[in-house]
């Protein structure tokens, strides 16, 4: 999340406001909000966060509050993303889709995280895909030193 205002940019730094929405009514399989996925190992985090429903946070209080992970400021802001981007690019398209679904579903185990996250992610989109197992697939060229070459079509 940008820290203050871009040079030459009119609009007003860029604020997060949690709502309602983010405390229940779209609970995931293992019936926590996201929020309390994200403060597992937190007890009364995401209660504190109740509290600043509707408080405009902007990127330090956003950070404090453990809501965004990184506020450059303007000055690194091009750079920052540029690496972020490019990091991402790095790896496969469906290894990205194997660790977000696995990531979506933390906390405690149940029947459909099971399922949805571990089996189906890591068994369909990152061990059976040709950017896993495919001729310059992850897996074939893990350890030595060459890149895969992934189809970015796959995902």
């Amino acid at each position: 999340m940008l820290d203050g205002e871009r040079q030459g940019d009119a609009r007003p730094p860029a604020t997060v406001r949690l709502t309602a929405m983010n405390f229940g009514p779209y609970p995931t399989v293992n019936g926590l909000t996201r929020l309390a996925s994200r403060f597992l190992d937190e007890a009364g985090r995401v209660d504190d966060l109740k509290g600043r429903i509707g408080e405009d946070l902007d990127a330090a209080a956003a950070a404090e509050a453990g809501l965004v992970t990184f506020t450059p400021d303007d000055i690194d802001w091009e750079d920052e993303v540029r690496i972020a981007i490019e990091e991402r690019a790095a790896f496969s398209p469906d290894a990205l889709t194997g660790m977000e679904a696995s990531l979506r579903f933390g906390g405690p185990e149940t029947l459909e995280s099971k399922i949805f996250a571990r089996l189906s992610a890591w068994q369909n989109w990152i061990f059976q895909r040709p950017n896993a197992v495919g001729p310059k697939g992850a897996l074939k060229v893990y350890g030595t030193g060459e890149r895969g070459d992934f189809d970015r079509r796959r995902v």
